[in-house]
């Protein structure tokens, strides 16, 4: 699967060797981080990563973030650090440089399909669509993100989705939060899903890491509440 180029490609994977290659399976929720202070980026990921949140995603809604992927990429060597709302080739090739280890975007064409691609990162491209899933599938593609995940049908949709297209698995994203979030992780095509409640914003103003991490924490156990996912 293309989140797995390190072994398609002949490159090595960005992602822990002590776990699987894909961002899917790195935890069940991936934080979706909107940072205005640089400043707030380290011992935000540390105090995500303490409650077993590695995977980190930044996403490029504010000018410093790619000086936040960069500090994370150098202070915190637990976390998987990503780009978030990537949608330009541009963006994936600065996001590269600064040190991200995957790539997310709302959305796909081919020029950025392709500068995914090249970048050697496992990525996840949007899609909120029957078609959208098939036409990547088509190119190799078969993780991704769903994405707004309520607005576009939520579990029903993503449910009726697993007969037909069993191979494609999914990063639900959009308007979840902890009370629903185990009814997605119960789906065979879901992986894990994003979410940003575990990164109020007040909290990250107040610098209330304990908060966050306390936050991290029952979000790394959501998995088991939702009874029947893997």
């Amino acid at each position: 699967m293309l989140t797995l180029m390190g072994t398609m490609w002949g490159m090595t994977s960005p992602l822990p060797s002590s776990s699987a290659a894909s961002v899917l399976d790195l935890a069940p929720v991936v934080p979706v981080v909107v940072l205005t202070d640089v400043a707030d980026a380290v011992p935000l990921a540390r105090a995500l990563v303490a409650g077993g949140l590695p995977a980190v995603e930044v996403t490029l809604r504010t000018p410093g973030a790619p000086d936040a992927i960069r500090a994370i990429a150098a202070e915190v060597p637990d976390a998987v650090v990503g780009a978030g709302t990537v949608i330009t080739p541009e963006q994936v090739s600065g996001c590269v440089a600064a040190g991200a280890r995957f790539l997310v975007s709302p959305g796909w064409t081919d020029a950025l399909l392709a500068a995914m691609r090249a970048s050697g990162l496992p990525f996840l491209p949007g899609v909120s669509t029957t078609s959208e899933v098939v036409a990547l599938l088509e190119r190799g593609v078969r993780e991704m993100k769903f994405f707004p995940a309520q607005a576009a049908g939520g579990t029903a949709y993503l449910r009726s989705l697993a007969g037909p297209l069993p191979q494609a698995r999914f990063c639900p994203t959009g308007g979840i939060g902890p009370e629903i979030a185990p009814e997605y992780l119960a789906l065979p095509n879901v992986g894990c899903v994003g979410g940003s409640w575990m990164v109020p914003a007040d909290a990250v103003a107040a610098g209330d890491w304990d908060r966050i991490e306390r936050l991290a924490r029952a979000a790394a156990g959501l998995r088991d509440a939702g009874g029947t996912c893997r």
